[in-house]
């Protein structure tokens, strides 16, 4: 295909994609402000209010980096569709729950069909534009993103006092099969058929542990100690599946995570800081409907206009960020600056309780907004301009998945800190007792400190990075650290390549050159291997040039 050239085509091409992204977002947070009625109704406890926001962000991480994986090898445009399929159907059901067992069943579907959306989104958009261009379209994305995790519960809160809390669910169908048409008309994808082994055995067991971790930080604590036979179970589960998946992926012809991948410092660091941004993105979305709603006795509604101040900073600073990137091709500055912001505002929110001002209160959510801003998408954006395009649906979506893992085990562990300090059996605003909603309002302030301590790990990753400039086409020569060395790799044409889409060099060696030349002189050959031996000594130490190829229809 070739690339849109100008500004409104791309907005046409990328309209779908974010449509899609906004509804996968909407479906995890706008239940938030309605879970304290929905557990009412279905006599809930603590421990499934958590479960309702866990199981679907669960199903979604762990399915993450399949998806990217997929659509390294497979039509980007039809996976991303089946999975806004495959999230319609999770969603319908959802809206059909009896009870709380059914509801947590069906946003485990939900689940599936987000984490193929939110990981094939970011796919789609690195194989669009350059990194370059990417810098200039990420803010747009970051604003849908935030508009979707903070919005939710502004919407879900209207909904609740209205139509009532299954329209939470219902709500979705129509933007998602919106979506669906969108992408039908404007998005148009090269398909690259490729004979492949998909590792279903990697895939296995990188689910299966994190799924074990995320249900052990979930269930510790409440259904048995931490330090218990049962945890011991669950950790010695989790690592025997990661350990087992770290051998598998080494010797796989096509990992779901390349373990090539971390040997790029900017991408490992990038990934790591990502991991307390999703902890504070979900985190403050998910409990501050809960602690405005129980704590200070507001109504869904209400409870989602005073999180507006977190939307307003985390859209406006992820617009401007993207279009001052796009400009001057650097974005580390941006990444320090809102670090810092994402833990000072965290800070202040562990400082709240059952009586705090409710403009100081917005003065904190602003902080938190501004540093998921400036983060969560130049994250991924470093990620990708430091990966080749061959790498790139799998280094996005681990990405993804890594902030996913953060948000979900962030809401694992906050609930379960929450429902240590507070016990109570219904969330039922009308049947709670004063003394139960000051200790919710008091209880807010430790979950926020304990994000905030995550979130001095994004500054001290965001500070270790290495900026590299922004590449202006997918087609420039990426640069990784490989020893003690750099490692140059071009994008030329008609490369030859591996089943795995890796560079083989076929060029003829050095040597074999030589051995060419047996019939001139013995002097004529000892001038060139002297030159050759002088050309090979100036190069510097553990560097070498390779050529990757660059998929036809990006040309």
């Amino acid at each position: 295909m070739n690339r849109p050239s100008s500004h409104r085509e791309i907005l046409e091409a990328l309209s779908g994609i974010w449509v899609a992204l906004l509804v996968a977002i909407l479906s995890s947070t706008i239940v938030s402000n309605a879970l304290p009625t929905i557990l009412a109704e279905l006599k809930g406890t603590q421990t499934q209010y958590t479960w309702v926001i866990t199981s679907m962000l669960l199903a979604s991480t762990a399915s993450t980096p399949l998806w990217g994986k997929l659509a390294d090898l497979f039509d980007k445009k039809k996976l991303l569709q089946a999975a806004i399929v495959i999230f319609v159907v999770g969603s319908v059901l959802s809206g059909f729950s009896q009870n709380m067992e059914q509801l947590i069943s069906f946003r485990v579907l939900q689940g599936l069909g987000m984490g193929g959306v939110q990981a094939l989104g970011q796919v789609v958009v690195g194989a669009l534009l350059s990194p370059r261009e990417r810098g200039r379209y990420s803010g747009y994305t970051g604003m849908v993103i935030s508009a979707g995790t903070v919005g939710g519960p502004l919407v879900g809160g209207f909904l609740v006092d209205w139509p009532g809390w299954r329209w939470c669910f219902f709500v979705c169908v129509p933007l998602a099969l919106v979506a669906l048409a969108v992408l039908h008309k404007t998005l148009h994808l090269p398909v690259k058929k490729q004979h492949v082994k998909i590792d279903y055995l990697g895939a296995t067991l990188i689910t299966g542990g994190v799924s074990l971790v995320l249900m052990w930080v979930s269930f510790a604590g409440k259904d048995f100690a931490w330090i218990s036979a049962e945890s011991a179970l669950f950790v010695a589960g989790a690592v025997l599946a990661i350990v087992g998946a770290y051998f598998v992926e080494r010797r796989a012809s096509s990992p779901v995570i390349p373990l090539h991948l971390f040997k790029n410092r900017t991408v490992v660091l990038a990934m790591l800081g990502g991991v307390a941004v999703g902890t504070a993105m979900f985190g403050a979305s998910v409990f501050m409907g809960q602690y405005f709603q129980i704590a200070r006795g507001f109504s869904p509604t209400k409870a989602g206009l005073l999180t507006v101040p977190l939307v307003l900073g985390l859209s406006i600073s992820s617009t401007v960020s993207g279009q001052l990137i796009a400009k001057s091709g650097r974005w580390k500055s941006y990444l320090v600056w809102g670090s810092f912001s994402l833990v000072a505002g965290l800070a202040l929110l562990g400082t709240i309780d059952h009586r705090t001002n409710l403009v100081l209160m917005g003065g904190y959510l602003a902080l938190v907004g501004v540093g998921v801003g400036l983060t969560m998408q130049n994250l991924v954006l470093a990620v990708q301009n430091g990966v080749g395009m061959a790498d790139l649906g799998a280094a996005s979506s681990t990405a993804t998945f890594l902030r996913s893992l953060g948000g979900t085990a962030g809401v694992s562990v906050l609930g379960a800190v929450l429902a240590a300090s507070v016990s109570t059996k219904t969330l039922d605003r009308g049947s709670l007792s004063p003394v139960v909603r000051d200790s919710y309002g008091d209880a807010m302030g430790e979950l926020f400190l304990i994000a905030a301590g995550l979130a001095v790990f994004t500054v001290i990753a965001v500070l270790l990075i290495k900026e590299q400039p922004l590449r202006d086409s997918v087609e420039d020569e990426i640069v990784t650290p490989t020893g003690s060395g750099a490692q140059t790799v071009a994008t030329e044409l008609d490369s030859p390549v591996d089943t795995d889409q890796r560079i083989v060099d076929k060029s003829v060696p050095a040597v074999d050159k030589l051995l060419v030349l047996s019939s001139d002189s013995d002097q004529e050959v000892a001038a060139r291997s002297a030159a050759l031996r002088s050309t090979q000594n100036s190069l510097p130490s553990g560097s070498r040039r390779v050529t990757q190829p660059v998929p036809s229809g990006l040309r």
